[in-house]
C-alpha cells in the first residue's frame, strides 16, 4: 500500500454564519445601541429647548399668542431692569459660593472615602448617599425648621440653651440659608467624581513626597491637588449647574429677598403668562451654565497641556 497522503478536500466556508456576524456588528454597533437614546433626547430634550430659546426672541400679542416679528427687546429689558440684574448675580454669587463649599468639604470626605478601611467607606457612602433618595422638598422643610428665625428654630434653640447667643439668629429667607440647603442636596455631585479623581492617584506618589521631607500641605498642593483636578471640575461644573438651576430651595428657604432665576422664570410662565420673557430668562441661565462648563474645561486642558509640556 503506497504512502500517498489522502488529501482531504477543505470545507466550504460557512457563509451564512460569516453573514449573521457582520450584520449582528452592525446591529450592536455603539453607534446604532446609542441611536435611541439621541433619539429620545431630541424629541423630548433639544427641541423643546430649541423652542423654548426661539420663544425669547419672538413677540407675544394682547390675545397671548407668540410669533413674529422677532425682537431682542426681551434681552435688552432683562438687562436693563435692576431688579433683574441683582437676581443674575444672586444666582452667580450663591452658585459659585456653593461650589467652593462643596469643593473645600469634598476633600476630606472624599479621602476618607477612598483611602479608609471598609466600615468607613460604607459609613461614608451611606451618608453621602442616603440623602439622595430623600425628596428635594422634604429637605427643603427640614431646613426651615433648623434654620428658623425665632427661638423655636432648632439651630437657635441649641445655640441659646448653650449660651452661645442671647438673641435669636436670623439664618432662614437669606443667601446664607440658600446656600446651606444647596450645599447639603447638591454635596453628593461633588464628592463622587471627586472620590473617582482621588482613587486612580497612586498612593506610593504621596508616601514618596511625605519620606522626602514634604509636609502634608505640600504633598496636597504638588500632588494630590493637580492630579485630582479633573474630579474636581467634574464636580464644580456639576454643582454650579444644579445650583443655578435651583428652583425649590430658593422658593422654600430663601424668601423674596433671595430669590433665583429658576424662580423668575416660574414667576413669568406660570404667574404672569409672559412666555417670551420667561424663556429669555431661562435662555440667558443656559448660557450662563455653559459659559462656566467652558471655562473649567479651559483651565483643565490648559493645565493638562503645561504637565504635558513640562
Amino acid at each position: 500500500m503506497s504512502d500517498i497522503a489522502i488529501m482531504e478536500p477543505h470545507a466550504p466556508p460557512r457563509r451564512g454564519v460569516s453573514g449573521w456576524k457582520a450584520l449582528e456588528r452592525r446591529l450592536f454597533s455603539p453607534g446604532i445601541l446609542i441611536l435611541p437614546l439621541l433619539i429620545f433626547l431630541l424629541i423630548f430634550f433639544f427641541l423643546p429647548a430649541i423652542r423654548l430659546m426661539t420663544f425669547s426672541v419672538m413677540t407675544q400679542n394682547s390675545q397671548g399668542l407668540i410669533g413674529t416679528p422677532f425682537t431682542l427687546a426681551h434681552y435688552i429689558r432683562f438687562f436693563e431692569v435692576d431688579l433683574y440684574q441683582k437676581v443674575l448675580w444672586a444666582t452667580i454669587r450663591i452658585s459659585l459660593i456653593t461650589s467652593f463649599l462643596a469643593a473645600i468639604l469634598a476633600y476630606p470626605v472624599a479621602t476618607v472615602f477612598v483611602r479608609g478601611n471598609i466600615t468607613t467607606t460604607r459609613i461614608i457612602t451611606l451618608i453621602v448617599i442616603a440623602p439622595l433618595a430623600v425628596s428635594v422638598v422634604v429637605r427643603a422643610y427640614g431646613w426651615q425648621l433648623i434654620l428658623g428665625n425665632g427661638p423655636t428654630g432648632l439651630l437657635n434653640y441649641v445655640l441659646m440653651n448653650l449660651g452661645i447667643i442671647d438673641t435669636p439668629l436670623t439664618l432662614l429667607f437669606s443667601d446664607a440659608a440658600v446656600i446651606i440647603g444647596s450645599l447639603h442636596i447638591f454635596f453628593p455631585m461633588m464628592v463622587l467624581p471627586l472620590s473617582s479623581a482621588l482613587g486612580k492617584i497612586d498612593p506610593n506618589l504621596q508616601q514618596a513626597a511625605r519620606t522626602l521631607g514634604a509636609p502634608a500641605w505640600k504633598v496636597f498642593l504638588r500632588i494630590t491637588f493637580p492630579l485630582s483636578l479633573p474630579g474636581l471640575v467634574a464636580g464644580f461644573t456639576l454643582v454650579f449647574s444644579l445650583a443655578s438651576a435651583s428652583y425649590v430651595i430658593p422658593a422654600l428657604i430663601g424668601g423674596p429677598g433671595s430669590q433665583m432665576l429658576g424662580n423668575m422664570v416660574e414667576q413669568q410662565v406660570l404667574a404672569v403668562y409672559d412666555w417670551p420673557f420667561g424663556a429669555t430668562i431661562a435662555t440667558i441661565l443656559v448660557f450662563i451654565v455653559i459659559l462656566i462648563n467652558a471655562i473649567s474645561m479651559r483651565l483643565l486642558g490648559g493645565r493638562r497641556i503645561k504637565a504635558s509640556a513640562s
